[in-house]
């Protein structure tokens, strides 16, 4: 027999459709993190020997945050229905945890922007400076993926650059465009999912204590 009646049993059902799309929230996360750490371009871009790592990092704790989210929407899903005070606390910790993750993630992206930018660009040019054939073919993936040619707009590799049209970017300023990109998708994302776990917090607290006056009017 349900322990809430009236507006709370609302607020239980609230909660276990915030927590549906809270798991389904969680997907998108996870599926976002898998898809900057296994891009074509960006895996071609930022592997091999002397390539910085500093982006996979935000990028893990992203994955990481997505995998927990969905544990904890099923758990949310769970506590609700059954409307355990136990479970409904430990979803509310758990958001806690994941709220901090993503933050720490989102803050660490764009605090480091510009270094994760400046290290790219620094292995571009060092690969440009190396004649062997693995120089070559990461500044070759370096244009292929960015559609840039040369380092500077000023003084481009002619011989290399004659297939590229005149007003074509150098691939110091693609480099920081891609970056660019990268992030704003992943603030974005950012900033729905915390919303949502702000009303998730704010629904489990509502119902944990509404099973908790429940019990002691009993």
């Amino acid at each position: 027999m349900s322990k809430v009646q009236g507006g709370m049993k609302c607020v239980k059902y609230l909660l276990f459709a915030f927590n549906i799309i809270f798991w389904v929230s969680g997907l998108l996360v996870l599926a976002v993190g898998l898809w900057l750490r296994f891009d074509p371009n960006t895996v071609d871009l930022l592997t091999g020997d002397g390539a910085p790592y500093t982006f996979f990092i935000a990028v893990y704790i992203l994955l990481g945050a997505g995998a927990l989210m969905m544990v904890v929407g099923f758990l949310g899903c769970f506590g609700a229905i059954r409307e355990s005070q136990c479970l409904l606390a430990l979803f509310f910790a758990c958001l806690v945890i994941i709220f901090g993750a993503e933050v720490t993630a989102g803050v660490f992206g764009f605090l480091n922007k510009e270094q994760i930018s400046e290290e790219v660009q620094k292995f571009y040019s060092s690969s440009t400076l190396d004649s062997s054939p693995n120089g070559t073919a990461i500044v070759t993936t370096y244009y292929k993926a960015l559609n840039c040619c040369g380092v500077s707009t000023l003084e481009p590799n002619s011989d290399v650059c004659a297939d590229f049209p005149e007003d074509v970017k150098d691939c110091l300023t693609a480099i920081t465009d891609f970056f660019d990109e990268k992030l704003y998708i992943i603030g974005y994302i950012g900033i729905g999912i915390a919303g949502v776990m702000i009303i998730g917090m704010i629904f489990s607290m509502v119902l944990c204590c509404a099973i908790r006056n429940s019990r002691e009017v009993i």
